[in-house]
């Protein structure tokens, strides 16, 4: 198994790379994976090959699977409006040189797995969301938006696509939980407005445990020639019937930030008396402050449809076995 993944060093890719090396290597199944980089100098584990932008597009390599993961992060920085224009190129242009190299390569990959968020389906407060809902359009959904129908014109070359839509994921080692535990730690933690909002959040160990089981059964399909996974409420229907599948990737147990809140205080023995007021978000984040005071309520319907099995269905469980 070959696989190219782009955005492999960072905070999902690399632990992808590392539980999947794990996985294959203790059931001795060959695996090598390769991270695109726009530096040949990247640090990188031994066992993990590197090939440039500029290398992929003259590369005779073939790949089983592309993992499409490349892009800043939508809540690192205030939404300007050259921010705007970074996130989306961000994403943008790595998927370009991967659609570049499959429309060049005689030997297709047989998947290609992109990433995409929950702020596909735009602010909807508490109404469930899944696979086949709809939208309400802002400007985290024009982003999503504009990068899943780029990944789907892989189907164009008869490579199938399955987008995850990632939530809030959760682990000590970064993300939104990592940039929290120090000042939940020092007793200065709290709530966000009012608190009612809710989060749909997973973590990491299931975000990876669930990507890894979106290919190995979209693979197995394949390979026997089923359609369970390949049709539903999930699927989208292309000119050529090349299939295109929906996934939300979150747990099955959303919560209230108030919620989120009370269970880490409660989880590290530290007070929570503090709120943020969704005024001073507004005036500290402008924009951007959507991602805090707005919730989404979405539920990984097509997951547990196909037999997923998580691991961390719950928030406190996993805060225990990650180990925060």
């Amino acid at each position: 198994m070959n696989i190219l993944i782009s955005g492999g060093s960072g905070f999902l890719g690399s632990a992808f790379s590392k539980e999947i090396t794990q996985r294959y290597q203790s059931m001795n199944k060959d695996l090598q994976i390769t991270w695109l980089t726009r530096d040949s100098r990247q640090a990188h584990p031994d066992n993990i090959d590197l090939m440039t932008y500029n290398e992929l597009a003259t590369s005779d390599k073939t790949f089983d699977v592309i993992l499409n993961l490349a892009g800043a992060g939508i809540a690192d920085k205030r939404w300007s409006d050259d921010r705007k224009e970074a996130l989306l190129a961000s994403r943008i242009k790595p998927t370009e040189s991967l659609l570049a190299y499959i429309a060049s390569t005689g030997h297709k990959p047989k998947l290609l797995i992109s990433g995409s968020a929950i702020g596909w389906y735009g602010t909807q407060g508490d109404k469930p969301l899944t696979e086949s809902s709809g939208f309400e359009t802002d400007f985290a959904h024009k982003l999503c938006d504009e990068w899943e129908k780029l990944a789907v014109r892989a189907t164009t070359y008869g490579v199938p696509v399955a987008i995850v839509r990632t939530g809030v994921v959760m682990h000590p080692d970064g993300g939104m939980l990592g940039k929290l535990l120090t000042p939940f730690k020092m007793g200065v933690g709290g709530q966000l407005g009012n608190g009612k909002q809710v989060m749909s959040w997973i973590s990491r160990e299931d975000w990876v445990g669930a990507t890894m089981f979106i290919m190995e059964q979209y693979l197995a399909n394949q390979t026997n020639n089923q359609q369970s996974m390949l049709s539903g409420d999930n699927t989208l229907k292309t000119d050529n019937n090349t299939p295109v599948t929906i996934y939300n990737l979150t747990a099955p147990n959303p919560v209230t930030n108030h919620t989120f809140t009370k269970t880490l205080g409660s989880y590290l023995h530290r007070p929570t008396f503090f709120t943020l007021p969704e005024a001073l978000l507004k005036l500290m984040f402008g924009e951007m402050s959507t991602l805090l005071i707005d919730g989404q309520k979405v539920l990984p319907q097509a997951l547990l449809d196909a037999g997923y099995e998580f691991k961390q269905p719950t928030l406190r469980q996993a805060l225990e076995e990650q180990k925060v």
